[in-house]
């Protein structure tokens, strides 16, 4: 499949990783990172849903049009952002509950996870795992309808089966 060309002349993002602050970064790249590696075509920015609401409605109500298929939201403490992209956004949101200081995500996770019916968040685990996964979440909707990104897809599952197989316990 090829996707759509950027004013720069590369592909349009398909995929927006948002964070509440560049604080969360370090654990939102872990998503970057996964989409990168497959090949993804993704843009990343801060919108905070306390501190720009305007911006962030701005964001998920031009999503579509502007060529993405899904939103990774990442964010910690109150953790409204996820929540409140979904409230103005048919895209499929997958929410990431970054570690907070005083509660170490926990306070993020029930947040994220606890959306009233009719407005769903797909939720991930804390911080790193959860970023990583959410993008191999958004891979795996990708690849639906992208054999070439299916195969891509299969090809890193049977990496990650080797690589298990490949462990060996020491002799007793």
């Amino acid at each position: 499949m090829t996707y759509p060309e950027a004013s720069a002349g590369g592909p349009a993002p398909i995929v927006g990783v948002v964070m509440g602050s560049s604080s969360d970064w370090s654990t939102m790249s872990a998503s970057g990172d996964v989409l990168t590696e497959f090949g993804v075509p993704h843009e990343t920015k801060v919108v905070s849903a306390h501190r720009t609401p305007e911006a962030m409605y701005e964001y998920a109500r031009t999503a579509k049009e502007r060529g993405l298929r899904c939103i990774i939201a990442g964010a910690g403490g109150a953790a409204h952002l996820p929540g409140m992209l979904a409230a103005s956004t048919t895209l499929p949101v997958l929410g990431v509950p970054v570690p907070s200081r005083h509660l170490q995500g926990v306070d993020s996770l029930y947040s994220i996870v606890q959306m009233p019916r009719g407005v769903p968040v797909a939720t991930f685990a804390i911080g790193e795992a959860g970023a990583a996964n959410a993008a191999l979440f958004a891979v795996a909707l990708l690849a639906v309808g992208d054999p070439a990104l299916a195969d891509r897809l299969v090809r890193h599952r049977e990496g990650l089966r080797a690589q298990v197989e490949a462990m060996r316990l020491p002799p007793p």
